[in-house]
């Protein structure tokens, strides 16, 4: 636990309740570490911050063109979407075009995400095309029938698919194939943990977008796909979108399960990670905005519209202010 550091921590009646430790790190596409809070070798599960580099090789294969794929149906192969009506008009476009139904989504259902955000009610009927990682399942599934593999098992990590996508996955990262640490993700596909470092640089590489040294112009498609179309990636009340159209096209953003986020700027060249160890999704947030402070990123209106993300005021139901959330970390400058 070492490697780790304070980041956020809430007060309530002016005394210490909660500290939430993690780990910050800002890369550039080289894979130097560039900034830095904590340990930035510290290997943690991707989530779903690695959806777009899973897409890698439906992509660079040229899987995604022979389906006529847009760049909306790239969005939310790269989503963890809320469900709502824009999301499974996507996901049914992506398997008309595999010529699927939604019996081969091996994801499973959820009640969509929407719900949970206050967007509507829990609608009378949802399968598989609701639940968040469908658009991720999808783009596999089209992957599959380009290439003639069977769809039944395309989740088994001895699946050629899946093989291509963690060769291409450690290839982003500047990694070995066998120096991901594999595990199962919440919709039953593999998933892979990895320094925070590399994930940034892997992001650091997808926003650059133009052609790059081992993956040609795959990265760019994907790059603008997120950052065209966050109402996809993302959902109505969260955190990407309001993250990616606060950034105006330079942002390329993804949140993960138990509080890993990674972020880059298109522009810079740049990305960084962040997990809190813990899973606290609000300190993530709060972290998020205070990597952006400090690294400079954010000029006036950037900062004053992502200002409710920085969750600095604790309220009780009836809505009186009865503690606050304050940063406690600051970047250290290189490796």
């Amino acid at each position: 636990m070492t490697g780790l550091v304070p980041l956020i921590e809430t007060l309530r009646g002016g005394t210490l309740e909660n500290m939430h430790f993690g780990v910050v790190a800002v890369c550039d596409t080289q894979g130097r570490v560039l900034a830095r809070a904590g340990d930035p070798q510290w290997v943690t599960f991707t989530r779903s911050t690695l959806k777009a580099l899973q897409a890698l090789p439906f992509v660079r294969s040229g899987g995604a063109a022979k389906l006529g794929y847009t760049s909306r149906n790239l969005a939310l192969a790269c989503a963890s979407h809320s469900g709502e009506p824009m999301h499974v008009e996507q996901v049914q476009d992506m398997l008309d075009k595999a010529g699927l139904t939604y019996k081969a989504l091996q994801c499973g259902c959820h009640v969509p995400y929407y719900v949970e955000y206050g967007v509507g009610p829990v609608p009378e009927h949802y399968d598989e095309r609701h639940h968040n990682c469908s658009g991720k399942h999808s783009g596999f599934l089209g992957y599959c029938v380009v290439h003639g593999l069977p769809t039944v098992n395309y989740l088994a990590p001895a699946h050629p698919l899946q093989q291509a996508i963690r060769r291409d996955v450690a290839a982003a990262a500047g990694l070995a194939p066998g120096d991901l640490k594999a595990g199962t993700d919440g919709c039953s596909a593999p998933n892979y943990a990895m320094p925070l470092a590399g994930l940034a640089r892997a992001y650091a590489r997808l926003a650059t977008g133009f052609a790059d040294h081992e993956f040609g112009e795959a990265f760019a498609p994907l790059a603008d796909a997120m950052a065209s179309h966050p109402e996809l990636v993302s959902g109505t009340g969260r955190n990407d979108l309001a993250f990616m159209r606060a950034g105006r096209g330079d942002w390329v953003t993804k949140v993960g399960a138990e509080a890993v986020q990674v972020f880059a700027s298109r522009s810079r060249g740049q990305a960084f990670a962040i997990k809190v160890i813990d899973g606290n999704k609000l300190a993530l947030h709060a972290a998020t905005i205070a990597v952006l402070d400090q690294l400079g990123w954010l000029d006036a209106r950037q900062r004053e519209e992502l200002r409710p993300w920085r969750n600095e005021a604790i309220a009780n139901t009836k809505g009186t202010q009865v503690g606050e959330r304050k940063v406690v970390f600051k970047l250290t400058i290189g490796a």
